[in-house]
């Protein structure tokens, strides 16, 4: 092997190197547009959490907040509804999983697991039909008196829980905690 030869690899060796480094940047430079894209915009993080006064809600009545482009129901049940919910067997629940963002992810679907507060009075949970994505009607609507669902049928109990019809889940519970007496939390 002469010297030429070793120089010449060297120098080989050296453009396959500054080529490569320069094709990662070129390709790093025109991706990264593309994923930058799918990060949430400005609006979407500002509303990532909210705060929402229920000083004004009375038993028996619900308001519903928009959160992250989604509808939030957020109820103060009363006595009969918090008593119907805890008297359902969960054996008679198509969907058995809480689904409570704020609690395990295994736990039962027992009134007292979709309760925001120890008393039960308060229920949160997204506004989204599990079966289509629709808005169910609340205030006792349906054959369970919860929430129906006009469009397919899905039937929801006054815990927010699928009852009958062709949604498969429970509706969802998003993270929510009471900041004082008359303030929540989403997010």
């Amino acid at each position: 092997m002469s010297h030429t030869e070793d120089h010449e690899g060297t120098r080989r060796d050296f453009l396959f190197y500054a080529t490569a480094g320069a094709g990662t940047v070129a390709t790093g430079a025109a991706v990264w547009p593309l994923v930058n894209q799918m990060n949430p915009s400005a609006d979407v993080q500002a509303l990532s959490s909210i705060v929402v006064d229920i000083s004004g809600v009375s038993e028996g009545t619900q308001i519903t907040v928009k959160w992250l482009g989604k509808p939030v129901f957020i109820r103060r049940r009363t006595a009969d509804e918090i008593e119907s919910a805890r008297e359902t067997p969960l054996s008679d629940l198509p969907d058995q999983n809480a689904r409570n963002a704020n609690i395990a992810a295994d736990a039962d679907a027992s009134d007292q697991n979709r309760a925001l507060d120890e008393s039960e009075e308060w229920l949160v949970m997204m506004g989204v039909c599990t079966h289509l994505g629709c808005v169910p009607l609340g205030d006792g609507a349906g054959d369970f008196g919860g929430w129906f669902c006009p469009c397919h049928g899905s039937h929801y109990d006054a815990a927010g829980r699928i009852r009958k019809g062709p949604a498969p889940e429970n509706l969802p519970i998003p993270i929510a905690s009471f900041l004082d007496d008359s303030t929540i939390q989403l997010g």
